[in-house]
C-alpha cells in the first residue's frame, strides 16, 4: 500500500490524546465511568420530580452539577471517538468505542429526566426562577433547550429512544465508518485507501484522474447495495422519529438544532440555486476551455489548471503561512492557533484505517480541541489546515462559556473556519505574481463552489431521498438517478457525467452521520463573505467584535451575533451579498480569460 504524502515530509504531526486519558486501558477511564454512574444516580435521586419546587439558586446548582457530569461523559466519548477516528480498523479500538458508547448511554439515561422536566416548567414559573442571577447565567442554554419543547415525548419514550441509540443510528454509523476505512482500492498496481484515491482526482495527469474516478466508482459500486441499505434504514429511522416528534419536514430537526428558522434556510437554498448559472455553470464552462476539453467529466472537476504546478508544500511552510495570515489580522488569534502546533493537538499523518477528510473536535472545555487532517502537501491542504485551525481557535475561545454553552450551532460553527481560510487566501493572493494570481483565484473559486454550490446540491439530494423514502425503500439505481439529477442541475452544461458517477453519493459521510448538516457549509461561506466585506470596508473595531463573536459560543443567535456588523441573515440581500463575492472572483477570471 502506498499512501505517502504528496509532500515528501516525514515530520507530519501526530496527536497525543493523553490530555484526555493515558490509554483505553487506563484506570482513569474506569474510574470516571464509575464516578459518573454514581453521580448520575445520586443526581436523579435528588432532583427527579422536584424541579418545580426548587428556588432559582437551587435550580442553578442542579444545572451546574448536571453540567459537571455531562462534561465527564463528554470527555470519555471524545476520547473514544478520537481513538476510533485514528484507526477504525483496529478491532480493540472498535470494541472500546462501542463499549464506551454503551456505558455512557446507560449512565446518561439517569439524566434524561432533567431536561424533560425543565421543559415542562411553564414560562411564568421559569421566569420567576430566572430572577436569581446564578440561574440567569444559564438563560441561553434554557432558551435553546426549550426550542425542542413542542417535539418532546413522554419520559418513557425518550428513555427508550436514548437507550436504543447504540443499536440504532450509532450502529449503522459504525458499519459505514468501518466499511469505508477498511476499503482498499486497486489503482495502477497499488492498493490505496479511499482518502488517497480521492486525492488522485486532483492529479495534473488526466489519465490518473480518470483511472482514480473509475476505480472509486467500481469500488463503491461493488458495495452499493450495502450503502443503499444503510441510507434507506437511516432515512426510515429518521422518518419514524420525526413523525413521533411532529417535525414538519426531514430537515426541521437540524434547523432547530442550528437555532435557525426553516425560512432562513429556504432563502439560502433558493438564492444559491438561482445563482447556479452565474456561478458554477459559468465557471466550469471557462474551465473546460482552459483545459482544452469539449466537455468535463466528473474526474475533471478538481483538476489543476494549466500552469498550476501545485508544488509540494512542506508541513512547516503550511504552518507558517497560516499563522502569518492569522497574525496579520489579529495577534491574539494567531497566538491561540500557535498552541495547536506547539502542543500535540494535530494529527496530519496519512495512515491506514484513519478517518478521511478533516475535522476539529472540541472535546470538553476542561481539555482542548484536537484537529484531524490528511495532509498531502497540496495548496488545498493548506487551506484545509487554515479551515480546521479556525474551528480549533473558535472552540478554545468559546470554551469559557462552559460545557453546556460552548457549543455553537452548525450554521455559526463554520464562521471562524471559513474566515480563517479567507485570511490565508488573501495573504497568499497579495503576494502572488499575476500568473499565480489567476491560478489562485480559480482555485479559490473552486473551493467556494465546493462549499456553497456543491453543499446545497448535497442538501437537495438528501431532501429528495428522504422525501421519496417516505413512499418506500429506494433502489440503488433510484438513489443514483437523484444524485445525477442534482449534480447536472448544479454543475451545469460543461459536464458530461459517465455512469460510474452514479454511486459517488455513497462516500459522503455527512449523509450518514449528520443528515442535513451540509447546508451549514454554504451558510457559513456566504456569512463569512458578507462579514469579510464588512472587514474590508474598514468597519471600526472589527477585530475586537469578531473575537467577541467567537467567545460567545452558543449563548447568542445569529441575529444577535451579526447585528454589531450591520448584517441580518433573514434579509434575502444578505445571501446575495455573499454570493456576489464568488461572482466577483469569476468576473475577474472571465476578464482575464
Amino acid at each position: 500500500m502506498n499512501d505517502a504524502p504528496h509532500a515528501a515530509d516525514a515530520t507530519l504531526p501526530a496527536w497525543d490524546l493523553s490530555d484526555l486519558y493515558p490509554g483505553p486501558d487506563s484506570p482513569a477511564v474506569e474510574a470516571d465511568l464509575a464516578a459518573a454512574d454514581q453521580q448520575a444516580r445520586r443526581f436523579a435521586a435528588a432532583y427527579q420530580g422536584r424541579l418545580f419546587d426548587l428556588t432559582g439558586a437551587e435550580l442553578a446548582a442542579a444545572i451546574a452539577e448536571y453540567e459537571r457530569i455531562e462534561e465527564t461523559l463528554g470527555r470519555l466519548m471524545s476520547y473514544a471517538q478520537l481513538l476510533f477516528s485514528g484507526d477504525s480498523t483496529d478491532p480493540a479500538i472498535g470494541r472500546f468505542y462501542q463499549t464506551a458508547q454503551e456505558r455512557v448511554t446507560a449512565i446518561s439515561t439517569h439524566l434524561i429526566f432533567f431536561t424533560l422536566e425543565l421543559n415542562r416548567l411553564d414560562e411564568a414559573t421559569l421566569e420567576q426562577k430566572l430572577a436569581d442571577p446564578t440561574l440567569a447565567r444559564y438563560r441561553p442554554w434554557l432558551r435553546d433547550l426549550r426550542v425542542f419543547r413542542p417535539h418532546q415525548l413522554s419520559d418513557e419514550l425518550e428513555k427508550l429512544l436514548h437507550e436504543k441509540e447504540v443499536t440504532g443510528h450509532a450502529a449503522w454509523n459504525r458499519l459505514f465508518d468501518e466499511t469505508v476505512a477498511g476499503m482498499r482500492i486497486p489503482l495502477n498496481g497499488e492498493e490505496l485507501t479511499v482518502s488517497a484515491t480521492l486525492n488522485r482526482l486532483s492529479d495534473p495527469d488526466r489519465s490518473v484522474r480518470e483511472a482514480a474516478g473509475k476505480a472509486i466508482g467500481a469500488a463503491f459500486g461493488e458495495r452499493i447495495r450495502l450503502f443503499s441499505l444503510i441510507t434507506n434504514t437511516l432515512a426510515k429511522d429518521k422518518e419514524i422519529i420525526d413523525g413521533w416528534r411532529h417535525y414538519p419536514r426531514p430537515g426541521s430537526y437540524r434547523n432547530r438544532s442550528n437555532m435557525v428558522e426553516d425560512a432562513v434556510v429556504d432563502a439560502l437554498v433558493t438564492a444559491v440555486r438561482a445563482s447556479y448559472g452565474r456561478l458554477s455553470h459559468r465557471y466550469y464552462l471557462m474551465k473546460a476551455k482552459w483545459l482544452g476539453l469539449p466537455k468535463l467529466q466528473h474526474w475533471d472537476r478538481n483538476a489543476p489548471l494549466p500552469g498550476d504546478d501545485d508544488r509540494s508544500i512542506p508541513w512547516a511552510e503550511a504552518r507558517d503561512r497560516v499563522l502569518t495570515a492569522y497574525g496579520a489580522f489579529s495577534p491574539d488569534l494567531a497566538a491561540i492557533g500557535k498552541r495547536f502546533f506547539d502542543q500535540p493537538w494535530i494529527d496530519a499523518r496519512l495512515t491506514p484505517g484513519k478517518a478521511g477528510g478533516a475535522f476539529a473536535h472540541p472535546t470538553v472545555p476542561s481539555a482542548h480541541p484536537y484537529l484531524l487532517l490528511n495532509y498531502h502537501g497540496r495548496t488545498r491542504d493548506v487551506m484545509t489546515l487554515a479551515h480546521e485551525l479556525g474551528h480549533g481557535v473558535h472552540q478554545v475561545l468559546a470554551g469559557g462559556q462552559g460545557y453546556l454553552m460552548s457549543g455553537t450551532p452548525l450554521t455559526l460553527a463554520e464562521t471562524a473556519s471559513v474566515f480563517g481560510e479567507m485570511l490565508t487566501f488573501r495573504a497568499l493572493l497579495d503576494a502572488a505574481s499575476p500568473a499565480q494570481r489567476r491560478i489562485m483565484l480559480a482555485s479559490k473559486v473552486e473551493d467556494m463552489l465546493n462549499t456553497v454550490v456543491r453543499q446545497i446540491a448535497f442538501y437537495q439530494f438528501e431532501t429528495r431521498v428522504h422525501d421519496e423514502r417516505r413512499s418506500g425503500e429506494l433502489m440503488p439505481e433510484r438513489i443514483g438517478e437523484i444524485w445525477m439529477g442534482v449534480q447536472t442541475e448544479s454543475l451545469g452544461p460543461a459536464f458530461e457525467f459517465t455512469p460510474d458517477y452514479e454511486v459517488f453519493w455513497s462516500y459522503v459521510p455527512h449523509f450518514i452521520h449528520s443528515p442535513f448538516y451540509v447546508y451549514a457549509y454554504a451558510f457559513g461561506d456566504c456569512l463569512v463573505n458578507a462579514l469579510y466585506s464588512v472587514f474590508q470596508s474598514g468597519h471600526p473595531g472589527f477585530q475586537a467584535k469578531y473575537l467577541d463573536l467567537l467567545r460567545a459560543g452558543g449563548t447568542k443567535r445569529h441575529k444577535e451575533l451579526l447585528a454589531p456588523f450591520g448584517l441580518d441573515a433573514s434579509d434575502p440581500a444578505f445571501w446575495t451579498r455573499g454570493l456576489d463575492v464568488i461572482a466577483g472572483f469569476i468576473d475577474e477570471l472571465e476578464q482575464g480569460a
